[in-house]
């Protein structure tokens, strides 16, 4: 019977492969640039045969997951100010599968509790603008988007003179909520909680 590849293994196989585009070692030969002469001065053609060969190579993992039934998904602990949570996210590399949206969508009161506890005298804001802009919001405006969202996922940058801890609220595919990928079916919010009288950074 056909060894199949674990979650595990995938990220290492695409962190491997990452890495040998990105040195030169893969390159896809048939990618060219826009097509546009004003652009394409600007863009080196073999960064765009890299990136090329890396996105080919990932899309063929992704397919691999679907096929195999392979989980996107990986365990997270983190810990904030003395407490400690441990919760899945999908990994950046890899795709959900209709399992793993499950299994986010029931993590998600607990990462929403953590949230609440480890926040609760921070200033709140939600991102703006593709991430551009914030705008400071109370707790009940994270409550009203929290209700209108599957799942949550947890970020904290900082140190004790500067704390910065994010809460990504979401809902379709996790691999296309950012950056309006997959927009209106996948999508998310970003809520960044920091010090009074801070201003977020990341």
């Amino acid at each position: 019977m056909l060894e199949v590849y674990s979650t595990e293994e995938l990220i290492k196989i695409l962190a491997d492969e990452r890495r040998a585009c990105m040195n030169g070692e893969r390159l896809n030969l048939a990618a060219s640039a826009s097509g546009n002469p004003l652009i394409d001065r600007f863009l080196k053609p073999d960064g765009i045969q890299k990136f090329s060969a890396y996105r080919d190579f990932k899309a063929a993992v992704h397919r691999y997951q679907q096929q195999h039934q392979v989980s996107g998904i990986v365990w997270r602990q983190l810990t904030i100010k003395g407490k400690t949570l441990g919760y899945p996210a999908v990994d950046e590399q890899l795709v959900a599968l209709s399992s793993d949206l499950e299994i986010l969508k029931e993590a998600k009161a607990a990462i929403l509790a953590f949230w609440w506890r480890v926040t609760s005298d921070m200033d709140l804001y939600l991102s703006i603008n593709a991430g551009k802009d914030y705008r400071q919001i109370m707790p009940n405006d994270v409550r009203a988007i929290a209700y209108r969202t599957e799942w949550a996922n947890l970020s904290a940058y900082g140190n004790s003179n500067f704390l910065e801890i994010i809460l990504q609220l979401g809902w379709g595919k996790p691999e296309e909520a950012s950056y309006k990928r997959g927009w209106p079916t996948s999508g998310s919010e970003y809520i960044h909680a920091v010090n009074p009288g801070k201003y977020p950074i990341c």
